[in-house]
């Protein structure tokens, strides 16, 4: 995938491929609720029906009988058919509207949105930190239940539409040849002024989008909690406000440029559309009716009632090819996404790694993101029960090896070994079940302690909350856990609960190491479990961790060299590569990089005291 630092602007789409994803979203509306696009087609064409039967035909029979003396009885026999097949298609339209469709929605609602997250729970991380995937992955899923029933209706109803439209013109011309043409003003309002004013509004919309963008940043900050301190200790609010008013004033510039262009072809688009089409066939039908008697009553009912009829079918005809297009290009986003193969599938099979880490190998990898070398010819090792921690300076490449290592990526060369055998041809559930992490940018989810310590691990309900609790201590947050309204059952964040506990930052942290803790595994990595914390709390932690965990493996990625002295082994990142490997003893007495960042450190610290 290639990078895009900027966000995406609608890319165009040929009709061809807009045609082809019209008929991808039939497809896949079908295959979720075969039944609503039956009954949208069938309810569709029964209201086009009714719209061409009432000025096409109804007016003109009740009028041809009463010219022509038919009985009383003959009219009413033929009125009161018409009314109970109307009323039975009332009845059906508004079962549909009252429960079909509602229920309907929530099964295509339920289907859809079930592909797409399974979808985005396959696809691998490089998807998500990839702006142009992300941006089309955003578009496709919003609201993306209603707009794929809106591209059905749209498809349904250009076809339609464009069968009413020519039965409309075939009972026209049989009534009156010259009226026909009629029709002609309708088209031309909607395929040429409609078209004109459509393009206009993309242009004035496009001048407006970096002044209305100011103006939703704003309006953002203005009502944040996160702006609110400094909108109060400084004098912030005068400089945003001066930005508005420029906003503003952008936005008005723009209105009044392409204010003039638009009242005309607006006033093109409604004379051409409405007024010539009645005002002209009225008059047409009136001087044919009562000055050249050429025409019938009935006959004017009929080119009277086909001139509404008419317009608003090719008005409904217009908006839905162009609905068409504009679709097309949202489906475009959820077919990309749903087609997409993944290159790291979650779900891939392959060989069980079974429970035991005898050794995980670097040999030779590197890795590059985006066309940026990261890594440069890795090599290192991890054997089972021992600790080892990752230096360097910020961009060395430490937290890539942990994504490496648990398969968010693959190396673009060499590989990574697991007791001698490559990582890509194990299970990859089974594989990742093998670690903990304790991630630096870790997320605190809107539920309990307890299920954002067990994250949906698979731990017996008798010893759950035990086992937790350990965690909690460990992580020395128990304390501060219980002190809380619901103990470990506090929902967390005020996202859905007005009483949700939130935490500060190091006691956040703390529970995210407690997830680490809680999981029965053989491996487990801490990426800066205490960059949040006092010394002391970070000491506690370390020395927590070195004894709950001292029969697994451990790795450490730590700025602070300090909490990283017991581990077995160090390994120093430079320059994308290992620079240094050993103790922290032969690290010292080699006296480079890793000696250099330590003592610089062990000042800082003294300088403190």
């Amino acid at each position: 995938m290639e990078e895009n630092s900027k966000k995406t602007s609608a890319p165009e789409i040929g009709r061809g491929r807009a045609i082809a994803n019209n008929i991808y979203a039939c497809r896949l509306l079908v295959g979720l609720c075969p039944s609503l696009v039956v009954h949208n087609a069938v309810n569709m064409f029964l209201g086009y029906f009714e719209w061409l039967f009432y000025s096409a035909f109804f007016m003109r029979y009740v009028i041809n009988s009463l010219e022509n003396g038919d009985s009383f009885k003959t009219i009413m026999t033929f009125v009161i058919i018409v009314a109970v097949v109307m009323c039975s298609m009332s009845l059906y339209s508004n079962i549909l509207n009252g429960h079909v469709y509602p229920v309907a929605a929530a099964v295509v609602n339920k289907g859809l949105y079930t592909m797409l997250f399974k979808k985005s729970r396959k696809v691998e991380l490089e998807c998500f930190e990839n702006n142009e995937f992300y941006d089309k992955y955003t578009l496709a899923m919003e609201n993306a239940d209603t707009r794929l029933q809106e591209t059905v209706n749209a498809v349904f109803k250009t076809i339609f539409g464009a069968i009413a439209s020519v039965c409309a013109f075939v009972f026209m011309f049989q009534v009156d040849k010259i009226s026909v043409l009629f029709i002609l003003f309708p088209v031309v309002g909607n395929f040429v002024f409609n078209r004109r004013i459509s393009h206009l509004d993309y242009e004035r919309n496009k001048d407006m989008a970096p002044h209305n963008r100011r103006i939703a940043y704003i309006n953002r900050v203005m009502y944040l909690s996160d702006y609110a301190k400094e909108m109060r200790l400084t004098d912030v609010f005068s400089l945003m406000r001066q930005q508005y008013k420029e906003a503003i004033k952008g936005v008005a510039d723009v209105t009044k440029k392409y204010t003039k262009k638009a009242m005309v072809l607006h006033w093109l688009y409604v004379m051409f559309t409405f007024t010539f089409i009645f005002e002209g066939l009225l008059i047409y039908g009136a001087y044919r009716t009562l000055v050249s008697n050429s025409m019938s009553l009935a006959e004017l009912a009929v080119i009277t009632s086909m001139m509404v009829s008419t317009t608003w079918i090719l008005i409904g005809f217009t908006e839905s090819l162009t609905a068409l297009f504009k679709n097309g290009l949202f489906i475009e986003y959820l077919r990309t996404f749903l087609d997409y193969k993944e290159k790291i599938p979650e779900d891939q099979a392959g060989a069980d790694p079974g429970n035991e880490i005898k050794t995980i190998e670097f040999k030779d990898v590197s890795f590059s993101y985006k066309d940026k070398e990261v890594l440069s010819h890795v090599n290192m090792e991890f054997k089972g029960g021992m600790t080892y921690a990752l230096v360097g300076y910020n961009g060395a490449g430490k937290t890539t090896l942990i994504k490496l290592l648990l398969r968010f990526y693959d190396p673009t060369q060499g590989e990574i070994l697991l007791n001698g055998r490559n990582i890509r041809e194990y299970d990859l559930k089974k594989y990742r079940a093998l670690f903990a992490t304790a991630f630096q940018d870790h997320r605190m989810f809107s539920m309990s302690v307890l299920d954002n310590v067990v994250m949906g691990e698979d731990i017996p309900e008798d010893i759950r909350e035990e086992k937790v609790c350990a965690a909690l201590k460990a992580a020395d947050i128990y304390d501060k856990v219980m002190s809380l309204k619901n103990g470990i059952h506090t929902t967390l964040t005020h996202e859905f609960d007005d009483e949700g506990a939130v935490l500060s930052g190091g006691e956040f942290q703390k529970i995210v190491v407690g997830r680490a803790f809680v999981k029965d595994c053989p491996f487990k990595i801490f990426d800066e479990p205490s960059s949040a914390l006092d010394p002391i709390a970070e000491a506690r932690i370390f020395d927590n961790i070195y004894d709950s965990c001292r029969d697994n493996t451990l790795i450490f990625i730590s700025h602070r060299l300090s909490s990283v002295q017991n581990a077995d082994r160090v390994y120093l990142l430079a320059d994308h590569t290992v620079k240094e490997a050993g103790t922290h003893k032969e690290l010292m007495k080699l006296g480079g990089i890793y000696a250099d960042m330590y003592t610089k450190q062990a000042k800082n610290y003294l300088a403190i005291s």
